[in-house]
């Protein structure tokens, strides 16, 4: 029977201007004071869900399809135009290594989490996106989830509200971090001198570079061309949700074999977030409010157990290691928010000298998050 909704799903275009205007206004948020607190994503999931539930909009409909299998695996790629494997190993220097740790933490707190938290017969993909994203970020849920066939809305949907809560609460704890006594006694800090000069680097990153129509026509070409590659490749091992795999690894190849080419396309970046902003707005209309309500709170749980692991074995390999606190800050923050996040937080704190690497391991993070978090997943299965 069909929705008796206001706007039914065969009005392909009042869905898409929802969907589109919807994204804009999670994008404007991200903007204001209170939009960066509760996160662009959040409210647009949060727009189309109170409208769904209102039933102004459907909760199914041709354009949510439409989405999940085009905008999503195209946004994949335009976010990796700039995974440089070679830069990042050769750039990174020490907090590569701390964010190496983070991401064997999380993995570890994965594994406990899975073990201990109930969460049905979604369990074992449930577990790999979350491992995907607290080793890379928000862009790897959203790609393992596809890897790894889960298109359960209500699922995502309960997902995305406890990772961005356990992450707004995990930020506040990060920045609170290096003010605590016993922490500063025991791991080193950057001092002023360390930052002497990074600021004016930092700031001549992209500069001259300007996005046009013509960069925005090479970056889209380029991103459907290794999607059709991707699941050309993917028909031919006939093995479901590899297409994201192969796409990944095409778009990391040909970042690091041709880094200064990739690296002009200015533009890609953004358009990819648009293309996720959109494809959120989708998960927040087809999720059900009482398999949000039921669910969530398991979710959270699982998320905070995890990034409990991560964090204590970053520490406590970090103070064997003898890495700074601010460098496992940062990495912790790039493990699990990506790299604009990460680079955000290093500039907050005035630790210039690591907004590079923070957008590098960032960057790194995504480029092979999916395939961790797919690997653990079919591994607990």
């Amino acid at each position: 029977m069909p929705e008796s909704t206001l706007i039914q799903p065969e009005n392909h275009w009042a869905i898409w201007a929802i969907l589109i205007a919807v994204a804009t206004f999670g994008l404007w948020a991200e903007t204001t004071r209170w939009g960066v607190r509760v996160s662009g994503f959040v409210v647009a999931i949060g727009t189309t869900f109170v409208l769904a539930n209102l039933s102004i909009i459907p909760s199914t409909a041709p354009a949510f399809d439409l989405v999940w299998s085009y905008f999503v695996p195209l946004a994949i790629p335009l976010l990796l135009f700039k995974a440089d494997i070679v830069r990042i190993v050769r750039e990174a220097g020490s907090m590569l290594i701390a964010y190496a740790i983070g991401a064997v933490g999380t993995v570890l707190g994965t594994l406990l989490a899975f073990k201990v938290v109930p969460l049905g017969e979604h369990a074992w993909q449930l577990a790999g996106i979350f491992c995907a994203t607290y080793v890379g970020g928000s862009m790897n849920f959203v790609a393992t989830a596809e890897a790894l066939q889960l298109h359960e809305s209500d699922l995502i949907a309960a997902g995305i509200a406890a990772d961005n809560l356990i992450m707004t609460l995990y930020f506040i704890l990060l920045l609170t971090l290096p003010t605590i006594s016993f922490l500063r006694k025991t791991f080193s800090l950057r001092t002023e001198e360390d930052e002497a000069g990074d600021a004016r680097e930092v700031q001549a990153q992209g500069s001259g570079q300007e996005w046009n129509a013509l960069a925005l026509g090479k970056a889209v070409a380029i991103a459907a061309a290794l999607c059709a590659v991707g699941f050309a490749l993917s028909d031919l091992t006939g093995i479901k949700g590899t297409g994201i795999l192969f796409i990944t690894a095409l778009v990391v190849i040909l970042a690091t074999a041709l880094p200064r080419q990739m690296g002009q396309i200015v533009g890609a970046d953004q358009v990819g977030t648009f293309l996720m902003y959109i494809f959120f707005a989708v998960i927040g209309a087809s999720a059900n409010i009482g398999i949000v309500m039921r669910v969530g709170p398991k979710l959270f749980l699982f998320a905070a157990l995890i990034l409990s692991v991560h964090l204590t074995f970053l520490l406590v390999a970090g103070k064997l290691l003898k890495l700074r606190l601010d460098e496992l800050v940062i990495a912790s923050n790039a493990n699990m928010g990506g790299p604009t996040t990460a680079a955000a937080m290093a500039v907050a704190r005035k630790w210039d000298a690591l907004v590079i690497p923070a957008i590098l391991c960032g960057t790194l993070g995504y480029a092979v998050a999916t395939f961790i978090g797919v690997a653990l997943a079919h591994w607990l299965r």
